[in-house]
């Protein structure tokens, strides 16, 4: 169908503001960016429930969590500052949705994670993880599309392209293999809801900016 046609790039809707260093963004720019990270830190929250591996970037932060006792809200926040400051010598430029993506996310796993159920059987948790990564899709395309600072993480990637030119998803790849490792190593969760998002997530954020690509600008 042509509404579930994936998009190659982030495309430029009715909301995206012209300039990622916007100080003065339009409402609807704000409240996209907005229910994107909250509907993304929702998505993690359901993959936390699920109980069988979390996305990379949570397993470090769980790992965080156990070393310290921090919630994984916490933990997430921490992690998102760590990052953003390995942008000073990329000499990259946060934006407001830069900064608040390290918040919003964080905040959004603390409190929806009481609304989650945990599951302690396979068969739900993988339809529970499986619901967990489609919602960080939907929020990832709402948030991109805002065009406001991309997200620590992603900042992180593209500064260390920039500065060695290696391809994208080699760096992409490094990143993620460094930041499970260290997670794992401080005792967070690793299983088959990790490899579900690994192999899920690009596809569903694909699909879901083809979605609001219907919504571009004339």
């Amino acid at each position: 169908m042509q509404l579930f046609r994936p998009a190659h790039k982030v495309p430029d809707t009715v909301w995206s503001s012209e300039t990622p260093l916007n100080l003065k963004p339009r409402f609807i720019t704000l409240f996209f960016l907005v229910l994107g990270l909250w509907i993304f830190g929702t998505g993690e929250a359901i993959l936390i429930g699920a109980g069988i591996g979390v996305s990379p970037w949570t397993v470090l932060a769980q790992g965080i969590t156990e070393q310290t006792g921090f919630t994984v809200g916490i933990s997430t926040f921490i992690v998102g500052v760590l990052v953003l400051l390995f942008w000073i010598p990329l000499r990259e430029l946060p934006g407001i949705g830069t900064i608040l993506n390290i918040i919003l996310i964080s905040m959004a796993i603390d409190v929806m994670n009481p609304y989650i159920p945990e599951q302690t059987e396979m068969i739900p948790a993988i339809f529970q993880a499986g619901i967990g990564i489609i919602f960080v899709g939907i929020g990832s395309a709402f948030y991109l599309t805002a065009n406001l600072g991309p997200g620590p993480r992603d900042g992180w990637m593209t500064g260390i392209q920039k500065r060695t030119d290696w391809p994208i998803s080699r760096v992409r790849i490094g990143i993620e293999i460094l930041v499970l490792s260290l997670g794992i190593f401080l005792g967070g969760n690793f299983g088959i809801g990790t490899i579900m998002f690994a192999l899920g997530i690009g596809p569903i954020v694909a699909v879901c900016l083809g979605i609001v690509a219907h919504w571009t600008k004339l």
